[in-house]
């Protein structure tokens, strides 16, 4: 009799109703050649159930909608959410909705992108523009190690357009156990093009490179970071246009310091770079303006402050205010994240 208690117990705890909610406020005050500023407002949720097969394998099932205050429209998106997970004890491999967008608050708003690359590669306000994302996901969680490789695919190639994917990983290696150093890599691509029908370029527009990232002693913080990053870019948007005597290739150094203490977080970037263009890159950090001139040499400094507050375990909410200077402009930016995030366990009959 135990045994088969424990079996329907277990049996009953098979499905799980998952609420994860995002609420976010983000104002980018741009005055400058690269970016424009613009103000994002509204909310986007996830109601799903996870069906546990067995320690290995979920299946994952539910709907997506993403709501723009003052649209005209309920909702700007709605999806669904299909996902198989197939996991082990260090790495999970997902085919279908993908895990992206903001899934935490208390990173700062320059960690916040969709996969949390650094900004120049993918800027974080398309965690808010584009929050749904499917394909493939690779992730890997180890003691010294971690990794997530992904592919999402954005467009379809259709008579009126090609197909449009963005592909990416990131990584980290702890050099030594009791060497508070890590070496991080990270690249991302974004591609567009297709067989089936010739509506519009081929293209490509990538960039990537590799780091360092110090634990600093904590000193009277709680922790301290700093990191550097080399990056190279190309950009490609049109390949039958492309002159081969032309490598185009751009190159750039990224500087982060940051330092937590008690829900705060500072952060300091700096920015320097010689002919950076990359699609979905924040235009702050590139070479490209907005009316398609080139400026080579461009440097791009930031500075911000928030505070994170937990008011309850299945909630967080998160005030960001950034300063920015993109050569010889001077613009501000602010953010309000909140996220919720809790489940549910349903009973079911235990199956025959």
């Amino acid at each position: 009799m135990a045994l088969a208690g424990t079996g329907s117990a277990a049996a009953q705890e098979r499905i799980t109703f998952n609420v994860d909610m995002t609420f976010y406020g983000d104002n980018t005050e741009f005055f400058n050649p690269w970016r424009e500023g613009e103000t994002l407002l509204g909310t986007e949720g996830r109601l799903f159930l996870d069906v546990v097969l067995n320690e290995f394998v979920t299946v994952r099932g539910g709907l997506f909608g993403d709501h723009r205050f003052g649209d005209d429209d309920n909702f700007e998106t709605v999806r669904p959410v299909l996902a198989l997970h197939l996991q082990n004890d260090y790495a999970r491999f997902v085919i279908g909705s993908i895990e992206s967008g903001t899934r935490e608050v208390g990173l700062g708003p320059d960690r916040q992108g969709p996969h949390g690359l650094l900004p120049p590669l993918q800027r974080e306000s398309l965690a808010f523009s584009r929050p749904d994302e499917a394909g493939l996901q690779l992730t890997t969680n180890k003691a010294r190690f971690d990794q997530e490789t992904w592919i999402n695919w954005q467009q379809l190639n259709t008579e009126i357009s090609r197909e449009t994917f963005d592909a990416g990983t990131k990584g980290r290696l702890q050099l030594k156990a009791a060497l508070p150093v890590w070496f991080s890599y990270q690249y991302h691509v974004v591609h567009q093009g297709g067989q089936l029908f010739d509506s519009g370029p081929v293209g490509d527009s990538w960039a990537g490179g590799a780091g360092f990232i110090v634990e600093l002693p904590g000193g009277p913080f709680d922790t301290q970071t700093a990191e550097v990053h080399g990056l190279v870019a190309r950009d490609v948007p049109d390949r039958a246009a492309l002159d081969t005597k032309d490598t185009g290739h751009g190159f750039g150094l990224f500087t982060r310091y940051a330092a937590e203490k008690a829900g705060w977080r500072a952060h300091v970037i700096g920015w320097r770079a010689r002919d950076f263009i990359k699609r979905e890159g924040d235009e702050n950090y590139g070479s490209l303006r907005e009316d398609g001139r080139l400026t080579s040499l461009r440097h791009y400094f930031e500075t911000g402050l928030s505070r994170t507050y937990r008011p309850a375990n299945e909630m967080g909410i998160e005030f960001a205010a950034r300063m920015h200077r993109i050569d010889a402009f001077n613009d501000y930016s602010f953010r309000i994240l909140a996220k919720v995030d809790f489940d549910i366990p349903l009973m079911v009959p235990q199956r025959p």
